[in-house]
């Protein structure tokens, strides 16, 4: 299950040191402050973005969520940070989308980070946004994009709910493993996993 935003911001807070949690702090005032000419520019929203990993070290990427979550911004600045940032803002981008994003706006960011082969990236791409607004045809393939880079499907938010009764989803697993073996190579564990949720009733 993926956690909550009260979630990410508890385990946060207990793990920032007293230094690390003054600047966050300001930062959210900072940027929950800023005027909404500024939020569409993402200046200074992007600046405290880039800071957050050197001030929050490993918990960089909740820093960004909840600076996003105070920050509010829309679609098209989303699309800038996530555009021009680095792994770790992109990742970020992802992770805080649904708790920016009602509608579909935002799948070309999903989209893109399919695409690639980072497998952070694609975990954060398989969450909860992804569960709500991919279509039936590219949630499959980005299954079929977790198993093919070993990104592990309990990532995938929504996985049972989707897969059960997906008959069109066991076809392909059922040649992506056929493909595997003829080629010699092994088939990931989790594939027959997800083989055995499409017999489940939906």
């Amino acid at each position: 299950m993926t956690p909550s935003l009260t979630d990410r911001l508890a385990v946060l807070w207990e793990r920032l040191d007293a230094p690390a949690r003054a600047w966050l702090a300001n930062a959210v005032l900072d940027v929950a402050a800023a005027d909404h000419e500024s939020r569409r520019s993402v200046s200074l929203l992007e600046l405290r973005f880039a800071e957050a990993g050197r001030h929050c070290g490993s918990l960089g990427d909740v820093a960004r969520v909840l600076l996003l979550h105070a920050a509010q911004p829309d679609v098209s600045a989303l699309t800038g940070l996530y555009t021009r940032g680095s792994g770790a803002e992109r990742r970020a981008v992802l992770y805080a989308l649904p708790f920016l994003v009602t509608g579909p706006d935002a799948l070309p960011l999903i989209e893109d980070a399919l695409r690639t082969n980072d497998t952070r990236l694609v975990a954060a791409a398989v969450g909860p946004y992804a569960a709500r607004h991919l279509d039936a045809s590219s949630w499959r393939h980005a299954i079929l994009k977790c198993l093919f880079t070993g990104v592990p499907l309990a990532e995938v938010s929504g996985l049972v709910p989707r897969a059960a009764g997906d008959g069109e989803l066991a076809r392909m697993l059922t040649d992506f493993a056929a493909e595997r073996r003829a080629a010699g190579r092994p088939v990931p564990a989790d594939l027959d996993r997800a083989l055995r949720l499409t017999t489940q009733d939906s």
